[in-house]
C-alpha cells in the first residue's frame, strides 16, 4: 500500500506529463510566436511605408548561392536595376519595384528553387566611398537540381506507352536545358527526340531552340504506320502583356509504310517517301484561369504554316491555316458551375512547288477530325472522307463544343473533379479535285474549288453528339470518361455509342 506521500508524488507526476495541459501550453506558445510574428511583419511593413520616399542609390547586388550560373548572365538580368539608379528622383518605393521585377524575371528562368529571397542592407557608413543613401542587395537564389530523370506509364484513348524524359538545367550557366524523350508504345512504336533551348541576352521571354526526332506510329485508322525523321529550330518570345509567339523551321523526312493487307487505293498512292521543309508561325493568348479545367477567361490561337513554297525546297507544297478559340464563363460562381464554348477551323490549300506542279494534298498533312480529345462520340478519325476502311482526312474542317461544368457533390468548387454535360459538332471536307473542270492544274482553279469546300460546310447539318462525364484535371493532363451518343452521323462516319475514355492537353 502506497505512502501519502507516494500518492502525492504520482499525481504531481501525473499532472507534469497529463497530454491535454502539454497541448494546451503548446499551443498557448504557438499563438505568442504567431501574434509576436504578425507584430515584426506590421512593424517591418509600417516602416517600409513611411520611408517609400526616401531617396536611395543601390550601391550593389549580390546574387548569393548561384554557384554554377554565370556572372555575365547575372549581370544582364541587374543591370537595368543598377542603370535606373542613376535617377536623381529614385527613391525606396521605385527601388523595390525594380527589384521585384527583376528576381520575378530570374525566377522565370526556372532554375532556381522558388521563392526567392532578397534582403537589403545598408553598408558599413564607416567605408569614406560610401553614401548616406546607399543601400546593398542580396539575392539568394538557390539553384536547382541540375538534371531531372523520369519515366513512367501512360493509358490513352486506344493507347498504352513506356516514356523515360531526362533534363539537363544550366548546362553552361545561363539557364540553357537539354531535353531528351524516348518512349515506346502500341500506337505510337518509338519516338526518340531531344532539345536544347537558351534564353537570348539573359531574357526569359525571348528564347531560341533546336532539337531533332525520330518515330514511329501505327495509324490504324488508315492501314499504315508513319516514320519520321528530320529537325527544327524556333525563335520564341512573349511581349509583356502576355501574347506569345514561336517562328520556326522544320524539315522532316517521312515514310508511309507497313501497309495493311486491306488498305484503300488512296493510302496506296501516297506510300513511300516524301520530304517536307516549312516555315510556321503560333500566336497563342490565352486569358483562362486554368488552361486544363478554365471557369473562366478566354483562349486564342492560330498556327499558320508554308511548306515547299518559294525558297522551301520538298516534295510538298501546300499553305496550312488553323485558328482555335474557347471561352470560359462561371454561370453560377458560388456553387462553381461554368460554361465552356470552343471553336476550331482549318484549311489546307495546295500550291506551285519547286517545279512549278501543283500536286494534291497527301494523307500525312491533310486534317483528321472525330475522338475523345475533340469530337466525342466519334471514332479517332471518324469524321470526313474514307475510302473503303481508312479515313483518308480532309482539307477544311470547322468544329465547335459546349460544355457545362458541375463540381461533385461534397467535393466544393475547388476540386479538380468535374461532371460535365456536353454537345459537340463538326464536319470534315476534302478539297474537290480541280482537274474536275479542266485538264490544266492551275492556282486559281484551286483557289476556287477552295472557295467551294469553304462554301459545302454550311450546307446541312454537321456531325454532331451529346452525352456525359467525368472530369479530372490533374496537374500533368486532363482525364475524362464519358458516355456519349452519336446524333447526326453521315455515311461512312464512324459513330461511337457509350463509354469512352480520353487523356490530353488540350480538348475541344
Amino acid at each position: 500500500m502506497a505512502s501519502p506521500l507516494e500518492d502525492d508524488v504520482f499525481q504531481r507526476l501525473k499532472q507534469k506529463v497529463d497530454p491535454a495541459e502539454t497541448q494546451r501550453r503548446h499551443d498557448q506558445v504557438n499563438e505568442r510566436v504567431h501574434a509576436q510574428a504578425q507584430k515584426s511583419h506590421a512593424r517591418q511593413a509600417e516602416l517600409v511605408s513611411n520611408n517609400l520616399t526616401l531617396p536611395v542609390t543601390i550601391s550593389s547586388v549580390r546574387v548569393l548561392q548561384a554557384k554554377h550560373t554565370r556572372h555575365g548572365f547575372l549581370e544582364r538580368v541587374f543591370s537595368p536595376l543598377l542603370i535606373a539608379n542613376s535617377r536623381q528622383d529614385y527613391d525606396l518605393e521605385r527601388a523595390l519595384v525594380d527589384i521585384s521585377g527583376a528576381v520575378n524575371k530570374l525566377e522565370r528562368f526556372d532554375i532556381f528553387k522558388s521563392p526567392i529571397s532578397v534582403f537589403i542592407d545598408r553598408p558599413d557608413q564607416a567605408d569614406p566611398s560610401t553614401a548616406p543613401t546607399d543601400i546593398d542587395i542580396y539575392v539568394h537564389a538557390h539553384e536547382r537540381s541540375r538534371y531531372t530523370i523520369k519515366t513512367g506509364t501512360e493509358a490513352g484513348s486506344a493507347e498504352g506507352s513506356a516514356y523515360a524524359n531526362v533534363q539537363l538545367r544550366n548546362l553552361f550557366g545561363g539557364a540553357e536545358s537539354l531535353s531528351a524523350h524516348a518512349s515506346a508504345g502500341t500506337r505510337t512504336r518509338s519516338a526518340y527526340s531531344a532539345t536544347f533551348d537558351t534564353p537570348i541576352l539573359s531574357n526569359p521571354d525571348l528564347r531560341w531552340e533546336i532539337g531533332g526526332l525520330a518515330s514511329s506510329t501505327l495509324k490504324s485508322w488508315a492501314s499504315h504506320e508513319e516514320a519520321l525523321k528530320g529537325g527544327s529550330t524556333k525563335l520564341k518570345w512573349q511581349t509583356p502583356s502576355g501574347h506569345r509567339h514561336e517562328l520556326a523551321y522544320s524539315g522532316l523526312w517521312r515514310q508511309i509504310t507497313g501497309l495493311a493487307a486491306e488498305a484503300s487505293p488512296t493510302v496506296r498512292a501516297d506510300a513511300g517517301n516524301s520530304f517536307k521543309s516549312s516555315i510556321f508561325h503560333t500566336y497563342t493568348l490565352d486569358r483562362r484561369d486554368s488552361p486544363l479545367l478554365p471557369s473562366r477567361g478566354y483562349l486564342f490561337k492560330t498556327v499558320s504554316e508554308l511548306a515547299g513554297a518559294g525558297f522551301l525546297r520538298g516534295d510538298v507544297a501546300f499553305g496550312k491555316v488553323e485558328v482555335e478559340s474557347q471561352a470560359a464563363l462561371p454561370i453560377v460562381p458560388p456553387l462553381g458551375v461554368s460554361l465552356t464554348t470552343s471553336l476550331r477551323a482549318g484549311m489546307l490549300c495546295p500550291l506551285a512547288g519547286p517545279g512549278g506542279e501543283i500536286k494534291p494534298s497527301r494523307i500525312n498533312d491533310r486534317f483528321q477530325l472525330g475522338g475523345p480529345t475533340d469530337i466525342r462520340g466519334f471514332r479517332l478519325a471518324g469524321l470526313g472522307p474514307r475510302d473503303g476502311p481508312d479515313a483518308t482526312g480532309g482539307d477544311v474542317y470547322a468544329a465547335g463544343s459546349a460544355s457545362l461544368m458541375f463540381p461533385l457533390p461534397r467535393t466544393g468548387i475547388d476540386s479538380p473533379l468535374r461532371l460535365q454535360a456536353f454537345v459537340n459538332a463538326g464536319r470534315l471536307l476534302a478539297l474537290k479535285d480541280p482537274r474536275e473542270r479542266r485538264e490544266s492544274r492551275k492556282q486559281s482553279d484551286v483557289t476556287d474549288s477552295m472557295k467551294d469546300t469553304i462554301q459545302d460546310l454550311a450546307h446541312g447539318l454537321p456531325s454532331c453528339a451529346a452525352g456525359v462525364g467525368l472530369v479530372y484535371a490533374h496537374p500533368v493532363a486532363r482525364f475524362e470518361v464519358n458516355f456519349s451518343l452519336p446524333l447526326v452521323f453521315r455515311k461512312g462516319e464512324q459513330g461511337r455509342k457509350g463509354l469512352h475514355f480520353g487523356v490530353g492537353i488540350e480538348f475541344m
